[in-house]
């Protein structure tokens, strides 16, 4: 029923001013919508990425939003790290850290937050 029609990730931010200038000086997102200073829309690759406040802000503990970016991701890694990015660490049975990256069975992740919390993720090989 919905296979066949895109979906949007939502992302709940508490202040608009420092979620703009995180999604698009610091991951380089284009905005592409809004709706005053309540949400804002970002295209990533042939999906978008809603920003909206809201007082609920920081309360999820599990990944919001998971990249694709292939062999690009060491790469994309020390880049954000370079823009102030501060990688997340964890203990994952049968995978092990290198760096910022968790590796297991030839692929490779990495996860970090944006100003309030929210846990993105990048998944590579």
């Amino acid at each position: 029923m919905l296979g066949n029609i895109d979906a949007v990730a939502n992302l709940a931010v508490k202040d608009m001013t420092v979620a703009r200038r995180f999604y698009e000086d610091t991951l380089g997102l284009a905005q592409v919508d809004s709706e005053g200073d309540e949400v804002v829309v970002y295209q990533s690759g042939n999906t978008r990425v809603q920003v909206y406040r809201s007082s609920f802000a920081g309360t999820n503990q599990a990944t919001a939003v998971s990249w694709q970016v292939g062999v690009d991701i060491e790469r994309l890694v020390a880049a954000l790290k370079a823009k102030g990015v501060r990688f997340e660490h964890y203990d994952m049975p049968e995978t092990k850290r290198e760096g910022d990256l968790h590796v297991a069975d030839g692929m490779k992740m990495a996860w970090f937050k944006d100003p309030d919390g929210n846990i993105l993720h990048l998944i590579g090989g």
